[in-house]
């Protein structure tokens, strides 16, 4: 008989990984003069840029966990940059908040109806919904923002903004260890202020969802019943559970984090709409479901990841180098372990990219700035080209229902 595994000792492992490897990068940040790479700035940005990439991961998550593949998530979140921002321009931050949840939610419906009651394909349906998101937004603001000062066809006038909050007393606290130089200690210290200081509302309601997701899915009735209808909806019908009910209702909710997010990209990531905003945000929160197993938390980890990536475009060129190098010495780590355990197949994929990255560290330290912007879509690629088989999508994803 097995003994259980407690949270600590699961948890344990990881997180001995990344305080070996933020020890890592700090130590090369400070040899090779890359201060931005854990910046209080650098780490602001990253939760500026991760938040949007969660909703939209969580969003996918609660319609995966039902069963239907949400590829309409960059739709929704489109839906809900225009419709937030034209709202709060209008009357406020409350109504535009509303207004951009409910465009989220009007998108995850219209999808519940092609795919839950039509069973349209899935595929097809989500992506429609991309183009209809885009189509839509573009004609209405050529009638709104376009004759609007400050707007156009493509642009809105400004955004309000949401206020900000700091932990009290944490500059005084920490700001002394930032301050010192001291490799690594102040690294870390940065990064705590950059994350308690100067911090949106909007992103703490954002980081709040990730534990209130979990309990939902995991802990409450209505959890069990969506993660049924995603496994076996036949089982769950015999038993009194309507999948189509269910299914309809993640739909609204993914659709809702979805415009969520994309209100959260024209007030706290921006101070106004901007068309082409959302930047494939949505597909790479799909990613990120793939990248954490279907799971909560380790969609979060996933999402923080590609923020850092995408944060990465607003600091200096010999700072991705840095992290080039790190990425490096991460491959050339792996490919060790694989030849160690006779995985040579494992070594060559790992090992090839260690050398080409290390070799190119040496030799430029620079990193294109054509490269730095396509580095969240090229992480993307990387995550879904590595994803381990030992993935456990649930059973009914892209199944449509049909109660016959």
């Amino acid at each position: 008989m097995s003994t259980p595994v407690s949270i600590s000792t699961r948890l344990a492992g990881p997180v001995v990984r990344v305080v070996l490897g933020f020890a890592v990068l700090s130590l090369l940040s400070g040899a090779f003069e890359a201060p931005d790479l854990f910046s209080r700035g650098g780490i602001s940005a990253t939760l500026r840029f991760a938040a949007p990439i969660l909703l939209a991961g969580l969003g996918a998550l609660w319609a995966e966990r039902s069963g239907v593949i949400n590829l309409g998530l960059e739709g929704m979140m489109i839906a809900g940059t225009w419709f937030g921002a034209w709202a709060a321009i209008e009357w406020g931050i409350g109504p535009g908040l509303v207004a951009g949840i409910g465009a989220g939610v009007a998108f995850g419906l219209l999808l519940g109806l092609l795919t839950v009651t039509f069973g349209v394909d899935q595929a097809i349906s989500g992506l429609s919904l991309g183009l209809l998101a885009a189509g839509l937004t573009r004609f209405l603001s050529s009638v709104t923002f376009a004759g609007v000062p400050g707007g156009s066809i493509t642009t809105s006038p400004p955004v309000p903004d949401i206020a900000t909050v700091s932990m009290p007393g944490a500059e005084a606290l920490i700001g002394p260890a930032e301050a010192a130089g001291i490799p690594v200690l102040s690294d870390a210290a940065a990064v705590v202020l950059g994350l308690v200081t100067d911090v949106s509302l909007l992103t703490i309601g954002v980081v709040a969802l990730v534990p209130a997701t979990w309990y939902v899915l995991w802990r409450t009735r209505l959890g069990l019943r969506i993660r049924a209808v995603g496994e076996a909806p036949e089982a769950a019908d015999s038993l009194g559970v309507r999948p189509w009910r269910y299914r309809y209702l993640a739909l609204a909710v993914s659709g809702g984090l979805a415009g969520l997010g994309g209100f959260y990209l024209v007030t706290v990531a921006s101070s106004l709409y901007r068309e082409g905003q959302t930047a494939g945000r949505g597909f790479i929160g799909l990613a990120t479901v793939i990248f954490g197993n279907w799971n909560p938390w380790s969609v979060t980890l996933g999402s923080l990841i590609f923020g850092f990536t995408d944060a990465l475009r607003t600091r200096q060129e010999v700072t991705v180098g840095v992290l080039l190098a790190g990425l490096g010495l991460l491959f050339a780590w792996l490919a060790l372990r694989r030849g160690l355990a006779c995985d040579w197949r494992g070594g060559l994929l790992f090992g090839i990219p260690a050398i080409v990255m290390l070799v190119w560290f040496w030799v430029e330290r620079i990193v294109p700035s054509e490269l730095v912007s396509f580095a969240p879509h090229l992480t993307t690629l990387v995550v879904l080209a590595l994803a381990r088989q030992r993935l456990r999508p649930p059973a009914a994803l892209g199944t449509p229902f049909d109660r016959g």
